[in-house]
């Protein structure tokens, strides 16, 4: 999830490196491996799995920069191949998934919500490689692509789990596929939570929390992770109309 964490830009020092490491590049292709079955399982029509596997996608891509760090194997090469792993995980496997299952059978309009996602995710990917080092680091600028694509396998996921058919839930996966790919290439700030230090003590209200996460989470994977997406992907629109109506009381002040 390079969106997810904080990467170093390709042209860092600290990853001018050209050595090719195995324990952060398995993370990797791990996460590029479960983009790639996620597209095979949709063109199956096995659209849970692919749903699944999106998330699977992201939970890999989360620990191969961590990993990365942690053993002080950052490298140039890895910055790039875990950019185009996003592509197909976060980029092109939501766009085909959402499609196969809902948008197909749409006609134009179908494809062209599917392709606004996939180039959204292409220009949030480009976008947040040539800016990490002159953005704030606690927000990201659009909503990251692993956030987008969470949004789009939820909502495959609890449909299904729901048995709604794709062509019953054809204009709610079409607004939505929209909505995500213009979100992630517009202006609109998501926290980032990079700020987080997780090497710091907590106090054990934090760990009983965590706990109880996950156990709301093995009740209703569905609904849970994307009841947590969808509020993500508000939040940002959010935060920006908080700030604006922050900053119209500070100019009636004045």
């Amino acid at each position: 999830m390079q969106e997810l964490r904080s990467r170093k830009s390709p042209v860092s020092p600290t990853l001018s490196r050209r050595g090719i490491y195995l324990l952060p590049n398995l993370f990797t292709t791990a996460a590029l491996f479960a983009g790639f079955y996620a597209i095979v399982q949709a063109m199956n029509q096995q659209f849970e799995q692919s749903a699944v596997a999106i998330f699977i996608a992201m939970v890999l891509d989360g620990l191969d920069g961590r990993v990365a760090r942690m053993t002080r194997t950052q490298s140039a090469f890895g910055a790039e191949y875990d950019s185009l792993s996003d592509m197909v995980s976060f980029g092109a496997a939501p766009a085909l998934v959402i499609y196969e299952w809902a948008l197909k059978g749409m006609g134009k309009l179908g494809w062209i919500a599917a392709f606004i996602y996939c180039a959204g995710a292409a220009l949030r990917l480009a976008r947040f490689n040539t800016n990490i080092d002159v953005v704030d680091k606690r927000y990201f600028q659009g909503m990251p692509s692993p956030a987008a694509a969470a949004l789009i396998a939820g909502l495959v996921w609890i449909l299904i789990d729901n048995r709604w058919t794709g062509a019953e839930a054809r204009w709610y996966a079409c607004t939505l596929t929209i909505f995500a790919g213009i979100t992630m290439v517009s202006n609109v700030r998501y926290y980032s939570g990079k700020d987080i230090n997780l090497r710091k003590s907590v106090p054990f209200i934090v760990i009983a929390g965590i706990a109880l996460a996950f156990a709301l989470i093995s009740i209703d994977p569905p609904s849970v992770l994307f009841g947590l997406f969808l509020a993500y992907a508000v939040s940002g629109y959010a935060l920006a109309i908080w700030q604006f109506l922050s900053r119209g009381k500070n100019r009636t002040r004045r």
